[in-house]
C-alpha cells in the first residue's frame, strides 16, 4: 500500500490521451508527484529510453521502479493507494465490480474508440461517414447498455471510478474536438440520439476536475488539427 513518503514521478506529455489516464488518477487520488514532460515530436533522448525502452508516455518511477504502459500505471495506482476508484477484490462483489469496469473499459476502447481514431485519416465525406457510423454502431451495441445505472458515474457510484480514469481522456476530447467541428458534427447528434445514457454520462465525465486539470482545451485542438493535416498530406 502507498504512504505519504513515496516519492513518484510521472513522465508525460499532456497532449498524449493515454498519459492523461495517470494524471486522471493521480488527480483523483490526490498523490502528490513530480512531472516530467517528455517532446513528443522529436526522437526520444537516450536518457528517456532508458527509463522506457519502449519510448512511450506515461511512464511511472514509483520508490524508484519504473512502471510503463497507461492502463498499467493507472491500475497500480489504483491498487497501491486504495479508494473510491476500485473495491478491493476480497470486498463483497469487489472482484465482480472490478470485472465490470475492466468490460466497461475494454468494449469503450476496442470496440468505440479504436474505430474512432479512423477519423484522422478519413479523406472524403463517405469516409467520414461510415467511420462515424461504424463507431456509434459499436458504441450503442457494446458500451451503451453498460451505462444503463450510471449514477452519474459508472455503477451507480456517485464518485469517480476507475472506469472514468481509463476513458475520461477520450470522452473529453471528443465532446471538445466535436463542439470545436475537428470531428464532424454527425457524432455528437448520433450519440445523443441512439446512446443517451452514454451521451448524459459523457458530459458529466468531462466537466469533472479531475479530468480538465490536465487538458488544455485550446492545444489538443490546435494540435490535432496540426495532426490530421500532416497524415492526410502524407496519405494523399
Amino acid at each position: 500500500m502507498g504512504s505519504s513518503a513515496d516519492k513518484l514521478i510521472l513522465y508525460t506529455n499532456r497532449r498524449c490521451p493515454w498519459a492523461h489516464r495517470a494524471h486522471i488518477a493521480l488527480n483523483e487520488l490526490k498523490v502528490p508527484f513530480e512531472e516530467v514532460t517528455i517532446d513528443l515530436d522529436t526522437p526520444r533522448t537516450p536518457e528517456y529510453l532508458a527509463i522506457n525502452p519502449r519510448g512511450l508516455v506515461p511512464a511511472l518511477s514509483y520508490n524508484g521502479e519504473i512502471i510503463i504502459e497507461s492502463a498499467i500505471v493507472a491500475n497500480f495506482l489504483a491498487n497501491a493507494y486504495p479508494s473510491h476508484l476500485l473495491p478491493p477484490s476480497n470486498a463483497p462483489g469487489g472482484a465482480l465490480q472490478r470485472a465490470k469496469i475492466d468490460l466497461f473499459v475494454d468494449a469503450f476502447i476496442s470496440k468505440f474508440q479504436s474505430p474512432l481514431f479512423k477519423l484522422v485519416t478519413a479523406k472524403t465525406e463517405e469516409e467520414t461517414n461510415s467511420v462515424v457510423e461504424t463507431a456509434v454502431a459499436a458504441l450503442v451495441k457494446e458500451v451503451e447498455p453498460q451505462l444503463a445505472n450510471a449514477g452519474p458515474y459508472f455503477g451507480g457510484s456517485d464518485k469517480l471510478t476507475q472506469a472514468e480514469v481509463l476513458t475520461g481522456s477520450f470522452v473529453i476530447r471528443l465532446i471538445t474536438l466535436t463542439k470545436a467541428e475537428v470531428y464532424p458534427q454527425s457524432i455528437w447528434a448520433s450519440i445523443k440520439e441512439r446512446a443517451p445514457n452514454f451521451a448524459k454520462w459523457a458530459e458529466i465525465v468531462a466537466v469533472h476536475p479531475s479530468i480538465t486539470e490536465a487538458f488544455n482545451e485550446e492545444s489538443i485542438i490546435a494540435n490535432t488539427k496540426a495532426r490530421i493535416a500532416k497524415l492526410r498530406a502524407a496519405a494523399a
